[in-house]
């Protein structure tokens, strides 16, 4: 019986796993994976002798109880096609949803084994239990993830070489407290995002144009649960969420939830097919991200406030100059290009000087998934 990532029990026996795979992957999927741009998922590294110096006693009873749920491994061959994976038409498929679909897969690929990278290599660098224990933990779930995207390319003809993009991708140096605004916000606008879509095609199952979609309830539960994990470590350093440091959190929220916005904008053929109006499906998975946020963050981002809408679509317009004139090339490109990147830049500072609402956090950050 062959080896499957979704029973992998630790993440060095997944990525073995997937390596035996990469001599079905594509050159093309990769390439697409590869690229380093402002919307595409990148890989981090940090300073690993800070994060192992984390001391978890301030919250040791919710850490506790946290590696005890991952431990238990609800998730433990979930992700893997069964009985209910319906068969999929690519070559019927609408050429333009087909791209999109791609894309959105590709991307999700490349963004669960980016997080699966970096916690690998966290595990593998630290000597502190706790810290090593909890990123081995995560790491294993991330590379399931990842290994089921591949599976549904496949289908396509094409997959990820995640081996190659160990090796050759760019990596950003970020320090920890970077680490952990980006990477929090990361896995719980996942979990919203997933979430949404799930829900939604609850209601909706004639919309669910490919069965991947079945998986997303445990899926973002995984996402939920390094959340989690993130905001523990936060809760460990007061500093992280006061004083100059609630600047760059408020700096992170917009960050993301612009990225997010631009992004879902490139993929209009996708969001019809699944029935989902761009817009509203964007501030519900900020509103939902917004609401959990405030377990651990001292402010949420005011995404009712008039300038929010103008600034996203500001931004998404000033994407789309950008784009075309890097198409054109030549000078009149490159000048029009960084026409574009003025436009963007103002449209992001509008974003970040909306006021935001301030509350208070509670002595427990730990949260269940109730959407």
């Amino acid at each position: 019986m062959n080896a499957h990532t979704a029973d992998a029990t630790t993440v060095e026996e997944s990525l073995a796993i997937q390596e035996q795979q990469a001599v079905l992957d594509s050159e093309t999927a990769t390439a697409v994976a590869m690229q380093d741009t402002l919307l595409t998922p990148r890989f981090y590294t940090t300073d690993f002798e800070a994060l192992d110096a984390i001391d978890v006693t301030p919250v040791r009873a919710d850490w506790d109880a946290l590696i005890a749920e991952m431990q238990a491994d609800p998730n433990k061959g979930h992700f893997r096609k069964d009985e209910t994976w319906d068969h999929v038409d690519w070559d019927g498929m609408e050429p333009e949803l087909r791209k999109e679909f791609i894309d959105f897969l590709i991307s999700s690929c490349t963004a669960e084994f980016s997080g699966c990278v970096l916690y690998k290599e966290m595990k593998r660098r630290g000597s502190n239990h706790d810290v090593t224990e909890l990123f081995q933990l995560m790491a294993r779930d991330e590379a399931r993830h990842a290994g089921f995207i591949n599976d549904a390319l496949r289908e396509a003809g094409i997959a990820v070489n995640l081996g190659f993009l160990t090796q050759k991708k760019k990596y950003t140096y970020f320090r920890p407290k970077f680490i952990y605004y980006a990477t929090y916000l990361s896995e719980k606008i996942g979990y919203a995002r997933y979430i949404t879509i799930f829900r939604h095609l609850e209601a909706h199952p004639e919309k669910r144009f490919h069965p991947i979609f079945k998986w997303f309830r445990e899926w973002c539960n995984d996402e939920f649960r390094h959340g989690e994990a993130f905001a523990l470590l936060m809760k460990t350093d007061p500093k992280l969420t006061s004083g100059v440091n609630v600047l760059w959190i408020k700096f992170f929220l917009t960050a993301v939830f612009a990225t997010m916005h631009v992004r879902d904008h490139q993929r209009p053929e996708f969001h019809k097919a699944l029935g989902v109006d761009t817009d509203w499906y964007g501030q519900e998975v900020f509103r939902k991200t917004s609401e959990l946020s405030r377990q651990i963050f001292p402010i949420t981002l005011d995404i009712d406030h008039p300038r929010w809408a103008r600034g996203l679509a500001a931004l998404q317009e000033a994407s789309v100059a950008i784009d075309t004139a890097r198409k054109r090339g030549g000078v009149a490109g490159k000048l029009a290009q960084w026409a574009g990147s003025a436009r963007a830049a103002g449209a992001f500072l509008s974003l970040l000087t909306i006021p935001a609402r301030r509350h208070e956090v509670p002595a427990s950050p730990r949260l269940e998934p109730v959407y």
